[in-house]
Parts: structure tokens; C-alpha cells; sequence
């Protein structure tokens, strides 16, 4: 069985309470919970990670090298915008990643615009909620990197 990793990075945890006019009244939980019934439905596995902090995001995606995940849905929250080093975990991996966000970063504060995770992955899916996980586990399963 093929086996997949969503990885969800600082204050994601916080979904639901956190500016729920932008990210919504579910939570994390919520989240994980429709992504887990969404890949048994797609007849896959699927790990479940979160973390507030840099270097637990870059050992979970050195690991997932390891393990032989068969990609990686990732959102990398605010280090999206600035993380160099979580860029290079990523482009170290031999692991597609897909990076994801709820709300369209293009759309919002400037500081927001530019992913410097993005030219390492496979594809980016942002500004469809919930809906966009499922998508991006789509991306990984239909192209079979």
C-alpha cells in the first residue's frame, strides 16, 4: 500500500480559533480526521504530523526519506515566506511534496507572496481550504512521482 505524509507547520494548531474569517471554524483535528477517511477511501495510508517548531518540521522531513513515504502533503504556515532551511530539507528528500495552504497567500499581505518552498515541490495548492489537501493527495496519487 502506498503511503503518504501530511505534515502541518506552525499554527495550524490553532485552526479554529485562529482568525477564523480566513482558515474557518474547523480544526485541526477536523482536518486530519476528513484526510485519513479521504485516503482510506483512495486506498492509501496516511500519517498525520504537526509542529510549531523549525527543527521538528526538518527531522519529520528527513525521516520521511527515510520511511519511503510516497509524497508529502506539507503546509508550511508562516515559514513558507522565509525558512531556507526547510526549503533545503525538502529539496534534500528524494520524496514529492506538494505544498499547500488554506488561504491564497498571493491574495494577502505582501509579505506573504513569495514561498520559498515552493520551487522545491512538485505542485502548489492554496486558497481552496480544506478541500485543497484532498487535492494535493490527488496530485501525488495520480502522477506517481
Amino acid at each position: 500500500m502506498k503511503k503518504y505524509l501530511l505534515i502541518n507547520g506552525p499554527n495550524l494548531d490553532m485552526l479554529g480559533v485562529r482568525e477564523p474569517d480566513v482558515y474557518g471554524l474547523r480544526t485541526l483535528d477536523d482536518l486530519e480526521q476528513m484526510m485519513r477517511e479521504y485516503a482510506k477511501e483512495k486506498g492509501v495510508g496516511l500519517e498525520c504530523f504537526q509542529s510549531n517548531h523549525e527543527g521538528a518540521l526538518i527531522d519529520k522531513l528527513h525521516a520521511a526519506h527515510w520511511a519511503k513515504f510516497d509524497g508529502i502533503i506539507y503546509n508550511p504556515g508562516a515559514h513558507t515566506h522565509y525558512s531556507y532551511a526547510l526549503r533545503d530539507a525538502v529539496a534534500a528528500i528524494n520524496v514529492p511534496v506538494v505544498e499547500v495552504h488554506l488561504s491564497d497567500i498571493s491574495t494577502r499581505e505582501e509579505f506573504r507572496h513569495v514561498s520559498v518552498i515552493a520551487p522545491e515541490c512538485v505542485a502548489q495548492i492554496k486558497g481552496k481550504g480544506f478541500a485543497g489537501y484532498k487535492e494535493a493527495l490527488d496530485v501525488l496519487i495520480e502522477h506517481a512521482y
